[in-house]
């Protein structure tokens, strides 16, 4: 098992956190619940922000011309959106250092400069946390595995729409990708 401390050590590190956003944070989701994600990212915020390494906050808003219009069996639908709705949610504090993206699809590096942030703060690895796991968290890891940054992600800062989505992401995925901890074990590689 790799070591915490050596993924964090041995290269820099940024935080990105996926859709902790209002309209988002609103929703069921599972296993862990809306307000323990957002609990989880704060701490992590406040861990990275004490180690010296960059936030990154990405939020989703789509409007109905920008949306992408997929033939699918399953239609996501972005009807108009309540005042607010794509607001960072204020217990993440964003910061006037922190890199904040703004997304209209479900990964964070397409139509947006998230890897020239990443890349102009040396960055070469990622923690990732997020809503919802098995969507925008899995979207933008994989464009970040492609990329080569190393990733760290964090479990119980994260959640999807199911139980069962979050653990097939976290069990099969994941694992292949990179490397899957906890919010306290991430904080205490930081510390």
């Amino acid at each position: 098992m790799i070591d915490t401390n050596a993924f964090i050590r041995e290269g820099k590190t940024a935080l990105v956190l996926i859709d902790l956003q209002r309209g988002i944070t609103g929703r069921e989701v599972a296993p862990h619940s809306a307000q323990q994600v957002v609990a989880n990212a704060a701490r992590l915020v406040s861990a990275f922000r004490g180690a010296n390494l960059p936030v990154a906050f990405v939020r989703v808003s789509p409007t109905p011309e920008t949306a992408l219009k997929p033939l699918v069996d399953n239609p996501q639908q972005w009807g108009p959106m309540a005042a607010g709705w794509d607001e960072l949610v204020p217990e993440l504090g964003v910061g006037p250092d922190d890199i904040v993206v703004t997304k209209k699809n479900w990964g964070a590096f397409y139509g947006t400069d998230l890897d020239l942030q990443l890349r102009r703060r040396d960055v070469t690895r990622i923690a990732i946390g997020g809503i919802s796991t098995s969507i925008g968290v899995e979207s933008t890891a994989r464009d970040a595995f492609e990329r080569n940054y190393k990733l760290l992600f964090v479990e119980d800062a994260m959640a999807a729409m199911s139980a069962q989505e979050h653990e097939y992401a976290c069990s099969v995925i994941f694992p292949r990708m990179g490397i899957i901890r906890s919010t306290d074990q991430l904080a205490q590689a930081l510390s």
